[in-house]
């Protein structure tokens, strides 16, 4: 009987160390080069109740990159989202007072690519072709 229950107990811990599977995302927008610098030092020093919120929200190994082309800036952001249900987490990020405070600091900084203006969003998906872990 012990050793069952040691096996058992085994067994538990190893699922609950094991990583849980997540999801990737990736995004591109532009930045508007009056509005680059304030952007930069926005994310230079981040607010942390919406750090807090972003971990809350089970999003994991989040990036912004910055790439000039042709004369102008993009910005490509990648995060993994750890949780069960994306929209729910994506509704609470966007309930919360000091993340609405943040972007309304961030989006005016950002042009975004007409497909996403288009469909009223400032950052345009992307879709994986490539993944090696």
């Amino acid at each position: 009987m012990k050793i069952k229950l040691i096996a058992l107990f085994i067994t538990a811990l190893a699922a609950s160390c094991a990583p849980s599977p997540v999801t990737r995302y990736a995004w591109i927008t532009g930045l508007k080069p009056e509005k680059a610098d304030y952007y930069r030092k926005l994310h230079a020093n981040p607010w942390p109740a919406v750090n807090a919120k972003i971990k809350d929200c089970n999003i994991r190994n989040f990036s912004i990159y910055e790439r000039e082309i042709e004369g102008k800036t993009y910005l490509f952001a990648y995060l993994e989202y750890a949780g069960k249900n994306f929209d729910s987490d994506m509704k609470k990020m966007a309930a919360d007072p000091e993340t609405r405070r943040w972007w309304k600091e961030t989006d005016p900084c950002q042009s975004p690519l007409p497909d996403a203006k288009k469909a009223g969003k400032t950052w345009a998906d992307t879709k994986e072709i490539y993944h090696l872990d």
